[in-house]
């Protein structure tokens, strides 16, 4: 039986993290059958108390572009063998 993670992501540590900039955890969600990639930064010890403990960014992995027309080839009356 295959598990179903609609409407569900994980994340971990980002192993890769080299500046203040790159998140300190990302990973993936599935949001209606549409896979995400998702980024997180966790708060600083220095923040205010107030601000989040973890702030998000999630980019669609596979940007769909919008369906190509059908290739329509160009039919020349002569071209044809009746």
């Amino acid at each position: 039986m295959e598990y179903d993670n609609t409407n569900r992501g994980s994340i971990w540590k980002n192993l890769k993290r080299e500046t203040d900039k790159h998140p300190h955890l990302t990973g993936t969600i599935n949001v209606e059958g549409a896979e995400y990639w998702v980024s997180a930064w966790a708060k600083d010890k220095d923040a205010n108390p107030k601000a989040p403990e973890l702030t998000f960014s999630i980019k669609l992995k596979d940007v769909q572009s919008t369906p190509a027309e059908p290739f329509k080839a160009k039919v020349e009356d002569d071209d044809m063998p009746w």
